[in-house]
């Protein structure tokens, strides 16, 4: 997954648009042997999910659909998500024991062309603050460890914190338990265990920290109108840690 969310990254340049971006997308999951586990996913009270992965511009957090008529432009930032599944790297008897494929889930925002420093500060900050998360993910700790610890290093930069959406379980399917916050109580929560697999989620704003949804059902975005960044990555318990096994 990582070569692909890095083939994406060297794609973004003004002109280019987020549907362009799907394309590249699609293709290059297909050639990876994996299926794109957000194109038909669906949730309470929206339409199936329309594309392959999510492109959100600016003021857009998470879940934007990818468009024809969203074109970058010079000093825009963009997050892409994307979510896989690999059934065809897994064998035949472990997809008839599990009834389901491993799914990975990993996004990261990326700078279009020349972005002021402010800008390039927050994309900087919340990429920080994922491995600031990462830290606290060890057998015995608990989620609020995680979330607090992404909290304190969010808020010392004046930034938002996205309270309305969370990191998650994933494995067997793109959403799972336990859910992680970005803010919380260090010590509280569920009890993190060797073999559990989650991701972890920074989303900071330059405003505050309310979002909307669009009449699209999908989009979410600031309510301010600020910009957001956001950063993701799936990890698994090891005896004394995790591996990022999304930067592989």
């Amino acid at each position: 997954m990582a070569h692909i969310l890095n083939e994406l990254a060297d794609a973004v340049r003004p002109g280019i648009s987020t549907a362009d971006l799907n394309r590249r997308a699609e293709a290059s999951i297909e050639r990876a042997g994996g299926v794109a586990v957000f194109k038909g996913y669906v949730v309470e009270n929206s339409p199936p999910y329309p594309a392959a992965i999510c492109t959100s511009v600016n003021d857009e957090v998470v879940h934007a659909i990818p468009r024809d008529d969203v074109i970058l432009r010079d000093g825009d930032i963009i997050g892409i998500d994307i979510g896989m599944a690999w059934p065809k790297n897994q064998t035949k008897e472990f997809l008839q024991y599990t009834g389901k494929p491993l799914v990975t889930d990993a996004a990261r925002t990326i700078g279009v062309g020349a972005i002021s420093s402010v800008l390039a500060h927050l994309v900087k900050k919340t990429e920080e603050a994922f491995f600031v998360g990462v830290k606290e993910v060890k057998p015995g700790n608990r989620v609020g460890d995680i979330s607090a610890a992404i909290e304190t290093f969010l808020s010392a930069e004046g930034f938002g914190i996205v309270r309305g959406l969370a990191g998650h379980g994933v494995g067997y399917d793109i959403h799972e338990d336990p859910i992680i916050p970005n803010y919380g109580k260090a010590g509280t929560g569920p009890l993190l265990k060797k073999g559990m697999v989650i991701a972890i989620e920074p989303m900071a704003t330059l405003g505050a920290d309310d979002v909307r949804r669009d009449q699209d059902g999908w989009t979410f975005r600031t309510a301010d109108g600020s910009p957001s960044a956001h950063f993701e990555h799936t990890l698994v318990l090891t005896d004394d840690g995790a591996e990022i096994l999304t930067m592989i």
